[in-house]
């Protein structure tokens, strides 16, 4: 259910603004969304599993104050990172 290290740090290059960045809001919501995959696909196995079903939406909720943190700083740059990711809103 968590993310390797392999994984975590191929994230953080792809989303990073600057060079050693960790913190941003784009790195931070791709790993939100990378961990609120793995515990989509953990949820479908293991339907009656409410512990991970509500670690799930504390997650989503983080990731939407990000989102909705950048939005409210730079539009454009909100429409790339949803692009980016692939999400809806």
């Amino acid at each position: 259910m968590s993310i390797t290290a392999e994984r975590r740090t191929a994230l953080i290059a792809e989303y990073a603004t600057k060079p050693r960045d960790t913190g941003s809001p784009e790195v931070q919501v791709a790993l939100l969304s990378e961990r609120i995959a793995n515990l989509t696909e953990h949820l479908k196995t293991h339907a009656k599993d409410f512990h991970s079903r509500r670690g799930l939406l504390v997650l989503v909720g983080a990731r939407r104050g990000l989102l909705d943190y950048v939005k409210k700083r730079d539009q454009k740059r909100y429409e790339a990172l949803i692009g980016r990711l692939g999400l809806r809103r």
